[in-house]
């Protein structure tokens, strides 16, 4: 038993087991691989134990600790401070569906310490893809994103690329989804010039926000007719 006087000095490891068991059981039912979950597990327990563990909760009646809601480029900086990893992926995540789910914790078990979303704005989904893109504002975009447990800050950009964000982030690993070959990404430069590298992710069949769009459009139509026809 360690002397008192040392245990204020000590990380607090309590719930360590509990996170790695929770989360990789939550990156199985995703579909992920039983390798993949286990490592997810370990980095979730290892992120709990690096910020405090549960002794970061006040007993006092104080306040708990910061949300993961808070600024991208601060959490950043406190994983980078004790020499931790940090993943990017980016998107316009407009619809949010299984295939972004999948991407994301694919893209958190990769090894890191962090995963940043890199999310364009309305303006910027506009210029994408067109009127009447998108179909839910970022503010409620960004919301959904940060409440799924990979994912540790969400960072807005108004550009089509994410390149001048990527300059600030400088993450260890750039995620995006299959369908992009690395030579079609301008960001994939700017990631490998800080040192980092580009991943491709598998795409789940399927599953893409312009297809579920159509699905409802097509859906709409389909009662406007038959409401015609009935009246």
């Amino acid at each position: 038993m360690p002397a008192p006087e040392l245990l204020g000095s000590m990380p607090d490891v309590c719930g360590a087991g509990d996170s790695f068991a929770v989360s990789a059981t939550l990156a199985l039912g995703r579909g992920m691989s039983v390798l993949e979950s286990v490592r997810y597990g370990v980095d979730c327990a290892t992120r709990f134990v690096a910020e405090g563990g549960a002794g970061a909760w006040a007993l006092d009646g104080g306040e708990p600790p910061p949300s993961r809601a808070g600024s991208s480029f601060a959490r950043v900086e406190r994983v980078r401070a004790w020499g931790g990893r940090v993943v990017a992926a980016g998107g316009c995540f407009d619809l949010l569906h299984p295939g972004h789910v999948s991407l994301l914790s694919r893209a958190r078990a990769l090894g890191g310490d962090a995963l940043v979303v890199c999310m364009n704005s309305d303006d910027s989904v506009r210029r994408l893809k067109g009127p009447p893109r998108p179909v839910v504002r970022a503010d409620d975009r960004r919301c959904l994103l940060e409440a799924l447990e990979c994912v540790d800050a969400v960072a807005v950009f108004d550009e089509i690329s994410p390149c001048a964000l990527l300059e600030r982030i400088r993450p260890d690993i750039w995620v995006k989804g299959g369908d992009y070959e690395a030579a079609q990404l301008p960001e994939a430069s700017v990631v490998e010039r800080h040192g980092g590298r580009t991943v491709l992710v598998p795409l789940v069949d399927g599953y893409s926000s312009s297809r579920l769009l159509q699905d409802v459009q097509q859906a709409g139509r389909y009662r406007r007719e038959i409401h015609e026809r009935a009246g």
